[in-house]
This record gives structure tokens, C-alpha cells and sequence, in this order.
């Protein structure tokens, strides 16, 4: 019996292609796990209306991590447009299943390292080193939201905020609430992984990258309990920035910064700023993280127009693997795994189209992921 049984969900586009990449280092690692593949993704959308069906959720709870390529995701009326016809008309709602699955597996820490490997052409500059730390279920990706406005809701929200005066000549059907949730046990929670972080790896500082200057009550609670958690970690310096600022600061001084702590949607922002000071997307790797269970995933997209061509850069899931070897406490086979992607990026002997920095040529690029993966096997030895 394996040591460890993964899911391993492909998902949509290029998916497949980062995944096979990601097999090819996994099977040289000689890693004892079981992998079970699962289903997900814009076709079982269109064909069962549901991109994250049950059987995928029981998945989840019969292994110990998920292991998951890429999806796509598409607005309300383009996804519904998209479901075959006997599935139109009937009231289904697409919604993302990477976030269905962090809500209903409680995946509340997203973790992103942003590392500049010296020797890529992409790198803003070879001395950064940045792991965001993203708030996963709550704020503005909970979900509550509401159009039309049901009357209800602008009952109680005119009867108790007086800001909202102002839109009351404004009809239901013409107005669209989104609601920023926050608790204060998600605010400790993600706080206190940014600073065990920093602790144990024996970083100088963790950063608060909100906006309690104007929304007052959801980043003002952060910042609040932000500060009462810093004082547990006396050897690490807590310091607090606006997100917009902090956009400014990470383009102008990015090795000023080591971890970053922010809600959900600004985590989401500066964590694709940080990818792009380090290469991009291509680069770009996190892990949802939860008490009891982990999903892996590669923070770029499904790209279907490169889908089965082999030619996408396989390094943000060769790096997300890496995280998943940490997670399972198997620190000699993810610092093997991380030697070899530093050596493969400094060497330059195979590169992918972006590392190139030109756009993509689908018949001479065929085949270049695997040859990245391939790179990666060798300087493993």
C-alpha cells in the first residue's frame, strides 16, 4: 500500500500538459503515493452542469492532498450560454470550482512564493524573494451577493446605514451588492500563518497589505488583530501598507519584502504583481491549505488555445509540486525538486517561449514542455 494517495485532477487546457511535465519529475522522485485522477472542469459545466460534482468532493475526502492543473472560468451569461441544450433554462449558476472547493474543504491559508531563480530573462530583479500569505474563503470571494437587489436587503441596509440614502431612486433590478465578509478568526488565522512563517524560516518581516483608511471596518479588524499577533513574535517586525501603495512599493523596492499577509481579493492582485517581478505566471505557484487537507495548484490559467500542444512552461507546476512535497514532510525530495528547477532555469538550455520573450510558435515550440521536464529529471542527478 502507498505511503500517500493524491488526487490528481487535470482540469481544463493546457492542465494536462503541466501535469504530465509534473509526472515525469514525480516518477523520478520516486515518491510513494497512489494517484487517483478526478474530474473537473468547463466540461463537466456544459455537460452536467457542475463543474465540481460530488463524487469529485468524495475524492477529496478519501486522499490526503490534491494535486490540480489548471481551469477556466467564464462570466455568468457566456458560462450558461455554454451548457448544452437540454441544461439552459434552468436556473444553473456557474461558479469557480477551485473556490467551491476551498470553501467546502475549508481551505483558508492560499500560500504563494514568489523567488526570483537567478539566470531567468523574466526576473524584475535576482534578489527577490516574496511568499504571499492570502486570506482564501472569506472577503469579496465568499460569494454573497445579491442582483437584483431583493427588497429585504435594501430594507435593512436603508434602515441601518445612512449611506445608502444616496441610491434610493435606484431600482432593483439596476443595482448589484457584493459583500466583504471578514471574521475575526479568519483575520487571526491567516495573520498567524504569515508570522509561523516568518518564524520559522527566519524571515525579518511580515506585511499587512490592506485599506483600513477607507474601508474601515473589514481591513481595520486585519489590521487590529495583526497587531495583537505580532507581539507573540517579537523577532519579526510587523509593518502595515495600504494595497496601493503597496502596488508602488513592490514595482520600486520589491527586496524590501519578504511576507505578505492580505484578505482575499487584494491578496489575489499583488500575488500575480509579485509573479510578474519573478517571470510571470509561468512561475507562479501556490497551495490552498487547511486544516486537514491541501489542494496544490499552479496560479496561471487554462490557456485552451495551447491546450495539447506541449508548449506552456511547466516550471509554475513543477514549483507547485515542490509545495506539495513539503506538505507531505518529504523535505530531501522538494529540495531535490527545487535544485533542479534552479539549475534548469540558470542553465537556459531549454526554455519555453516566455522565457524567450517572444510570442508562441505552436509548430516549432511542440513538445518544449516535456523538454523542460525532461531538463528538470536530468539535473536532479
Amino acid at each position: 500500500m502507498a505511503k500517500y494517495k493524491i488526487a490528481w485532477l487535470e482540469g481544463d487546457g493546457i492542465g494536462k500538459d503541466v501535469m504530465d511535465a509534473a509526472s515525469r519529475a514525480i516518477d523520478a522522485l520516486s515518491l510513494d503515493a497512489e494517484f487517483v485522477k478526478g474530474d473537473v472542469g468547463w466540461e463537466l459545466w456544459r455537460t452536467e452542469g457542475n463543474p465540481l460534482p460530488d463524487r469529485t468532493i468524495d475524492l477529496f475526502n478519501s486522499t490526503d492532498c490534491c494535486l490540480f492543473g489548471a481551469i477556466t472560468s467564464k462570466p455568468k451569461q457566456e458560462a450558461e450560454n455554454e451548457l448544452v441544450p437540454e441544461l439552459q433554462g434552468k436556473g444553473l449558476v456557474y461558479s469557480s470550482p477551485i473556490v467551491g472547493a476551498r470553501q467546502r474543504l475549508e481551505l483558508h491559508t492560499n500560500m504563494r512564493p514568489c523567488k526570483a531563480y537567478p539566470g531567468n530573462p523574466l526576473n524584475y530583479r535576482d534578489d527577490i524573494d516574496i511568499v504571499v500569505f492570502r486570506e482564501n474563503t472569506q472577503g469579496l470571494y465568499a460569494g454573497v451577493e445579491f442582483h437584483p437587489v431583493p427588497d429585504e436587503v435594501r430594507d435593512v441596509l436603508g434602515r441601518n446605514h445612512p449611506r445608502m440614502a444616496r441610491f434610493d431612486d435606484t431600482s432593483n433590478d439596476d443595482m448589484a451588492i457584493s459583500t466583504r465578509v471578514f471574521t475575526r478568526d479568519g483575520c487571526r488565522s491567516i495573520v498567524r500563518q504569515g508570522f509561523e512563517y516568518a518564524q520559522k524560516y527566519g524571515r525579518k518581516s511580515v506585511t499587512i497589505v490592506e485599506k483600513p483608511n477607507v474601508i474601515r471596518e473589514t481591513s481595520g479588524m486585519m489590521i487590529r488583530e495583526a497587531r495583537k499577533i505580532s507581539e507573540e513574535y517579537p523577532d519579526v517586525e510587523l509593518w502595515e501598507t495600504n494595497v496601493d501603495a503597496m502596488c508602488m512599493w513592490l514595482v520600486k523596492n520589491p527586496q524590501d519584502y519578504s511576507v505578505l499577509v492580505a484578505s482575499n481579493m487584494f491578496g489575489d492582485i499583488i500575488s500575480d504583481l509579485c509573479a510578474q517581478l519573478v517571470g510571470g505566471l509561468g512561475f507562479a505557484a501556490s497551495a490552498n491549505i487547511g486544516e486537514d487537507y491541501a489542494l496544490f495548484e499552479p496560479t496561471h490559467g487554462s490557456a485552451p488555445k495551447y491546450a495539447g500542444k506541449y508548449i506552456s512552461n511547466p516550471i509554475a507546476m513543477m514549483i507547485t509540486t515542490r509545495l506539495m512535497l513539503q506538505y507531505l514532510g518529504e523535505e530531501e525530495k522538494a529540495e531535490t525538486l527545487e535544485n533542479a528547477i534552479a539549475k534548469t532555469i540558470a542553465d537556459g538550455r531549454v526554455r519555453t517561449y516566455d522565457m524567450e520573450k517572444r510570442s508562441a510558435d505552436m509548430e516549432a515550440d511542440a513538445g518544449k514542455t516535456m523538454e523542460v521536464a525532461d531538463e528538470v529529471v536530468r539535473n536532479m542527478a
